[in-house]
């Protein structure tokens, strides 16, 4: 991760701290324990892009440029604007479009550490490397966007938050926002680096 890269994501890291603890204190004082727990769960989150890349720098694995930043914004995207400021409630299409971000991006990221870990084969073909990279990004977008489902009904179940709305139905429709998203970003992905590496 480039030094320019980590100031303005540490500045921003400490900014949406902040906002969290005064929420916190807010929720404390209003007795809104819902929102306190969401809270301390997001200041929690707000340090795993960090944790994520210094792995990632230990490992000499690459990750997107403005990976932290990136990262940093969708999760106040998500726990604060969406959660604690009720986006979700206030526009309808939030939820969904947050989830298409997020698988998305997830194939961006998987393509990137994907260049930086394997080396191509002298018989392997341009279509072929470039078909197995556009493959193995959409699963490990599906992958992830599994996980955040199983964060928010661990999260709700834990801190009582409310991240998980409409039980089954809300699951299966971000599941499937983030897989078309994955998707359409895959066979672009593909199509254009066939295109450029010709």
């Amino acid at each position: 991760m480039k030094q320019n890269e980590r100031k303005p994501a540490f500045i921003i890291a400490v900014l949406f701290e902040i906002i969290f603890i005064y929420a916190s204190a807010v929720s404390i004082a209003q007795k809104q324990w819902s929102i306190l727990g969401l809270s301390l769960v997001s200041m929690i989150c707000l340090t795993l892009p960090f944790i994520i890349a210094y792995i990632a720098d230990k490992k000499n694995l690459a990750l997107p440029p403005g990976f932290q930043l990136i990262a940093l914004i969708f999760l106040f995207l998500t726990q604060y604007l969406g959660e604690i400021k009720n986006f979700y409630k206030i526009f309808w299409w939030w939820d969904l479009f947050l989830h298409a971000v997020f698988g998305s991006y997830a194939v961006i990221i998987a393509l990137t550490l994907i260049e930086g870990i394997f080396i191509r084969g002298l018989k392997t073909t341009n279509r072929r490397f470039h078909l197995f990279a556009a493959l193995f990004a959409f699963c490990f977008s599906i992958a992830l966007g599994t996980l955040w489902e199983l964060f928010e009904f661990a999260s709700d179940f834990l801190f009582k938050t409310h991240l998980v709305k409409g039980g089954l139905d809300d699951t299966m429709t971000d599941l499937l926002a983030k897989m078309l998203a994955a998707f359409l970003t895959s066979v672009f992905c593909y199509l254009r680096r066939l295109k450029t590496r010709h």
